[in-house]
C-alpha cells in the first residue's frame, strides 16, 4: 500500500464533550443501554468547512435535495449534502461534475459535501428492491441471491467486482473499488466511501463472512487506488476516505471488520449494511468500542427520531437519510408531537403552520391550509415548502442533542423529546 498523502492533514477530526463525561448516566441507563455511552460532540474540519458534530447531512441524491434549492438547505441550517456516486455516474457523468469543479461548484453548494460509494444502490436496485431492502427481520429461508418478487436481478458481484445493469435504460456497468474510488474523485466530494459490497438479513451467516471478507479486501484496494488519485490529482482539494462497516447482525463480524478497517488509513468509517431496528445501539455500539476514537463515524441511513437518539449516544457523529423528503412528498410533515399527514380534511381551513415554533421559511410564510391546497391540488411546490420544514426539523433535533451533550442534560433533552413525539 502506498504512503499516505501529506495532503491527509487537509481533513481532521477533533473529539469535543464526551457524553459520558458531560452527562453522567446512572448504573441503570448504563444497563438498558447494554453497555456504556459512547456519544460526543466534535468538529470535522474539510476544505469546503467544518461540521460540528452530531450533526444529521441532508440528502441530495443527483446533486439536489429533491424539491429544495441549495440556498434554501443553507438557511434552514443543514452544515453538509450527501450524494450518490451511483446516480452521478449514470447521469451526467462523473466527468462532467469533474469538469465543473466538483459536486459544490456544480450544485452551488459552498460547505462540505459526502458522496456515498453506490454500493447500496448497485445491489439493492439491482436486487429490484428499488429504494429499500428488507432490513425489518431476520430470514434465511431463501436464497442468497434473492431478487425482488417479478424482478430480474440487474447485479452479480465477483471477486473484482460487480457487473450491473443501468436502472435508467439497461446498459451494463462495472464498479469495482478502482472505478468507484475514480468515480468519487471526479465527483469531488469532502468525504468518499470505499466501496463495499452490501448484505441484507436475509443473507446465510455463511455469505455474511465470505461478503464480510471481500469487503476488507475491497477496502484495501480503495486505499491504494484513492492515494494514488490523490498524488495524481494535483491542485485538488483532498478528500477524505471513509471505509465502511459490514457485519450484519453478528457481534463477531461487527468487531472484525473495525478492527480490520480500523487498522487502514482511513479518515474515517461508514456504519452501514443490515441494521434490525431493535438491534440499532447495540450495533452501532459494538463498532464504536473497537473504531478508532480519534476518526468520524457516520451512521448510514437512518433519520427517525428514536434512532437518531439511540445513534447519538452509541457514538453515531454523522448520520443521513432521505426520509423527511420522501414523507414530505407524500404530505407527511414533522412535529413536535408526531409526523402527520397534511392530507386530511381537517387542514382544509387550519391557518396555523405546520409548527407554531418552527423557524423554517414554510412555517413562518404559510399555513397548514394553504400547503394542504397545494398537496391537493398536484403542486409540486408542495413538496418543496413541507420538506423545507422537515429538513429544518431533524436538522434543528440534532443540533439540539449537541448542545444538551455541551450543556449536560442530554438525557432530558431526549426523554422530553421522545415523550412528546411518541406521546
Amino acid at each position: 500500500m502506498p504512503p499516505a498523502p501529506a495532503r491527509q492533514s487537509e481533513f481532521s477530526f477533533r473529539v469535543g464533550k464526551r457524553l459520558s463525561e458531560a452527562c453522567p448516566p446512572s448504573a441503570g441507563q448504563i444497563a438498558a443501554n447494554g453497555g456504556e455511552f459512547l456519544g460526543r460532540t466534535g468538529t470535522i474540519a474539510t476544505p469546503h468547512g467544518e461540521i460540528q458534530t452530531p450533526a444529521f447531512i441532508a440528502v441530495g441524491t443527483k446533486a439536489t435535495v429533491k424539491s429544495v434549492l441549495p440556498e434554501s438547505i443553507a438557511e434552514l441550517g443543514a452544515q453538509a449534502v450527501l450524494a450518490n456516486a451511483y446516480h452521478l455516474y449514470l447521469q451526467p457523468g462523473a466527468d462532467v461534475l469533474d469538469e465543473a469543479g466538483g459536486l459544490g461548484a456544480f450544485m452551488n453548494w459552498r460547505g462540505p459535501t459526502f458522496t456515498d460509494s453506490g454500493g447500496f444502490q448497485v445491489m439493492s436496485l439491482g436486487s429490484g428492491f428499488k429504494k429499500v431492502i428488507d432490513m425489518k427481520s431476520v430470514d434465511h429461508s431463501g436464497p442468497d441471491d434473492a431478487v425482488a418478487p417479478g424482478k430480474e436481478r440487474l447485479a452479480h458481484v465477483d471477486e473484482e467486482g460487480v457487473w450491473f445493469k443501468s436502472h435508467l435504460n439497461g446498459d451494463r456497468h462495472r464498479f469495482s473499488p478502482e472505478i468507484s474510488m475514480n468515480v468519487q474523485h471526479q465527483i469531488g466530494a469532502d468525504i468518499m466511501f470505499a466501496f463495499d459490497e452490501l448484505t441484507t438479513l436475509q443473507n446465510s451467516r455463511g455469505y455474511q463472512e465470505e461478503s464480510l471478507e471481500r469487503t476488507r479486501r475491497w477496502a484495501e484496494r480503495c486505499i491504494t487506488e484513492h492515494f494514488r488519485l490523490t498524488s495524481e490529482r494535483v491542485g485538488k482539494p483532498y478528500q477524505a476516505l471513509f471505509g465502511v462497516i459490514q457485519g450484519a447482525q453478528y457481534e463477531d463480524l461487527r468487531r472484525k471488520a473495525c478492527r480490520d478497517l480500523g487498522a487502514m488509513n482511513f479518515d474515517g468509517f461508514g456504519i452501514g449494511g443490515a441494521l434490525e431496528k431493535e438491534n440499532l445501539g447495540t450495533i452501532v455500539r459494538w463498532c464504536n468500542e473497537e473504531l478508532p476514537e480519534n476518526k468520524p463515524r457516520h451512521l448510514l441511513g437512518i433519520s427517525e427520531p428514536d434512532d437518531i437518539f439511540t445513534a447519538i449516544e452509541n457514538g453515531a457523529d454523522t448520520f443521513d437519510c432521505v426520509s423527511p423528503t420522501r414523507v414530505a412528498r407524500n404530505s407527511a410533515f414533522y412535529h413536535p408531537t408526531g409526523r402527520f399527514n397534511l392530507s386530511g380534511a381537517k387542514y382544509k381551513r387550519d391557518f396555523g403552520p405546520l409548527q407554531e415554533d418552527c423557524d423554517c421559511y414554510a412555517c413562518l410564510n404559510y399555513s397548514r391550509a394553504y400547503i394542504h391546497h397545494l398537496f391537493k391540488a398536484k403542486e409540486m411546490v408542495s413538496a418543496t415548502l413541507i420538506s423545507i420544514h422537515n429538513e429544518r426539523f431533524v436538522v434543528k433535533m440534532v443540533d439540539d442533542a449537541r448542545l444538551a451533550i455541551e450543556s449536560g442534560n442530554f438525557f432530558d433533552f431526549k426523554a422530553e423529546t421522545l415523550g412528546r413525539y411518541y406521546s
